[in-house]
């Protein structure tokens, strides 16, 4: 669970009553704040999950490249660092630098292959579930429900590893979507949270 989802979770168990006025409008703006962010991206990822995806493998290549950077730094300039270190940090710094660039002059293809691997990564990890499932449901409370789960995850495992950029897209698609509607949750919540409480004049 990210930051922002454990603080958005975490405003539904604060009573607002027994914060200040400074306490309440900085948790709605959080609140709005990150919602908007919320329904932006999933609109972008529902309406224009192509170009969203071109998006994130940019920021993937820009990250890197940062990486890189500070990898080099630090084997270069770094003092005290020793001679196996150094060489460790300037191997690092030059494969993330590598991986940067071809992703910044690339980011169309590199967001097909970044699918593709994701893709398959998912499916790998859905038939292990499944496969789990299936050895454990004769301990299960619901024989039936654990039988049934193993099989979909495999089944849907399976599929996923043979289209997994056709998967990926429909999961990107689907992650959209409920983007959208925690982001509207949250601007709602951000609205009505301490909402008609009246507070104590402090300047008097």
């Amino acid at each position: 669970m990210s930051q922002t989802e454990s603080f958005t979770l975490a405003t539904y168990s604060l009573d607002p009553s027994d914060l200040t006025k400074s306490a309440v409008t900085a948790v709605r703006a959080a609140l709005g704040i990150g919602g908007i962010i919320s329904l932006i991206i999933g609109l972008m990822m529902t309406f224009w999950p192509d170009k969203s995806a071109v998006a994130l493998a940019w920021l993937f290549g820009l990250y890197w490249l940062i990486a890189a950077v500070a990898y080099l730094g630090i084997a270069i300039f770094a003092a005290g660092k020793k001679a196996g270190a150094r060489i460790l940090n300037i191997v690092l710094g030059l494969v993330m630098l590598i991986a940067s660039l071809i992703v910044l002059f690339n980011p169309a293809e590199s967001a097909r292959v970044l699918g593709t691997f994701i893709g398959i990564l998912i499916g790998i990890l859905w038939v292990i579930q499944g496969v789990f499932a299936l050895v454990q449901s004769g301990d299960a409370r619901s024989r039936v429900w654990a039988i049934t789960f193993g099989i979909i995850s495999i089944v849907a495992g399976i599929a996923l590893c043979f289209s997994p950029l056709m998967g990926i897209q429909i999961l990107f698609v689907i992650s959209g979507i409920v983007l959208i509607l925690l982001g509207i949750v949250q601007i709602i919540h951000a609205f009505q949270f301490g909402r008609g409480i009246i507070y104590q004049d402090t300047a008097a």
